[in-house]
């Protein structure tokens, strides 16, 4: 086994939380520096630390990430995302709140764990590869798949 990372092999869930923030038709999204899904494009997040309310953490987390400054919500969607090595061992379990997000200043920049940050229509969305439960959110909550699509 090599070098474990921060939140690999954990003794109990993490929580974890996801900010789904748009602005003239265009979702925040984060091109993730970390696993699990390294590489991939997500809403922004990341953990709950100890003592924060899930809003807090959720406007902690996109302007740590994305220098965007947001006003979080209520909860909108929870899931888990356990993902397993080839022995069969958890290697990340976390909890997600995901949650909408008001946008109120900043502009877009990479920071914490992200590669990349950017606003995003539904055809670069279409054709990025995204975690999927962002994808289903967003059709879900937003209507960036109905407005200007060819």
């Amino acid at each position: 086994m090599s070098e474990r990372r921060p939140g690999e092999y954990p003794d109990a869930p993490r929580l974890g939380v996801g900010a789904v923030v748009v602005k003239d038709g265009r979702a925040l999204l984060v091109k993730r520096g970390k696993p699990p899904n390294e590489a991939m494009w997500a809403i922004p997040g990341g953990r709950v630390e100890l003592g924060e309310t899930l809003q807090r953490a959720v406007e902690r987390e996109t302007l740590e990430e994305t220098g965007i400054t947001v006003r979080a919500g209520s909860p909108i969607l929870t899931f888990d995302v356990i993902l397993r090595d080839d022995e069969g061992q958890v290697q990340f379990h976390y909890v997600i709140v995901d949650m909408p997000a008001e946008y109120l200043s900043g502009v877009a920049r990479a920071g914490d764990d992200a590669r990349e940050v950017g606003w995003k229509t539904a055809a670069d969305i279409d054709a990025l590869p995204v975690v999927q439960k962002t994808v289903d959110l967003l059709r879900q909550v937003t209507d960036l798949w109905s407005a200007g699509r060819p």
